[in-house]
């Protein structure tokens, strides 16, 4: 029961310090840009089922493609999900390439579930993609931005000497599942720290800049794009590779979010408010619980 209390940021028999976490920008921010990239990402999977392969280049070359999910008719006659990745090709029947209920399998490359809207629709996938990326755009630059300005980035984002040198003993923690308690959770370890520089600063805007490489009026008005990416094609596989990178980095958030304190994290994204149990647990719980707060933004 300890150990579920502690999970879910509920255990008052520990003697806690509850700390202010998270700016009300920084919670705003989350929740939009969250809420963003899930309609960018299911919108861009409909986008991609109107054309399911990706080239490398300024050209489509249909017949050598470094991707595609497709249908195609086996020995038999039947259809089955096909899933390519340059010389190699996998069976994804019933996930990629062919889906839906047994009976009534459909054509596509990502099923239903996955993209917005669900049945085929281009235009209002489109639509939606845009809506969403342009509002995920302009608040990236301006989270960016408060960072800079803020002093947010120098103090909490940007590693600092001594924690090189024990980045090996802070892998074998992570990859231990061991989560910082006390003193030590009050800040990023230098593991978190590298995710979040390379996801704000590289991934992200390789995303809306590759995002805007596809668009022709872009092109028009910005023909260097063209040349940092190498054509067209090739801005769309690196926008594609972009978003499933970003794809894994929210998995693995969202699993370490739960086994790390669902509750304590959740309360600190809501409110602010996030709670620094001590390093060990006591046998018996202290008389009182002190709690104070303090800040740490």
């Amino acid at each position: 029961m300890r150990v579920l209390e502690t999970w879910l940021g509920t255990n008052r028999n520990q003697a806690v310090t509850v700390i202010r976490r998270h700016s009300a920008f920084t919670r705003l921010w989350h929740w939009v840009n969250a809420a963003c990239l899930l309609v960018l990402l299911m919108s861009g999977l409909q986008i991609f089922n109107a054309h399911p392969a990706l080239y490398w280049g300024k050209d489509s070359h249909f017949d050598s493609p470094a991707l595609s999910i497709r249908a195609v008719r086996d020995d038999a006659g039947e259809w089955r999900g096909i899933t390519q990745v340059g010389p190699y090709r996998f069976d994804t029947t019933g996930v990629l390439g062919l889906s839906g209920p047994a009976e009534a399998r459909e054509r596509r490359a990502f099923p239903a579930w996955a993209t917005l809207p669900g049945p085929r629709w281009l235009a209002a996938g489109r639509g939606w993609h845009f809506l969403a990326g342009w509002l995920f755009a302009p608040l990236l630059v301006a989270y960016l931005l408060y960072l800079i300005l803020s002093g947010q980035l120098r103090r909490r984002l940007l590693p600092r000497g001594h924690e090189w040198r024990h980045i090996g003993h802070t892998l074998y923690d992570h990859l231990r599942l061991r989560f910082p308690r006390g003193e030590e959770a009050r800040h990023y370890n230098l593991l978190q720290k590298l995710a979040y520089l390379l996801v704000l600063f590289v991934i992200t805007p390789l995303v809306i800049l590759t995002g805007l490489t596809m668009s022709p009026s872009m092109d028009a008005a910005w023909p260097w794009l063209l040349d940092i990416f190498g054509g067209r094609q090739s801005a769309r596989t690196l926008h594609f590779l972009c978003a499933l990178a970003l794809v894994g980095f929210f998995l693995i958030h969202i699993v370490l979010v739960l086994l790390s304190g669902v509750g304590n994290n959740l309360r600190s994204m809501i409110t602010g408010r996030y709670a620094l149990f001590p390093e060990t647990v006591p046998d018996t719980a202290p008389e009182t619980a002190p709690e104070k707060e303090t800040r740490d933004d």
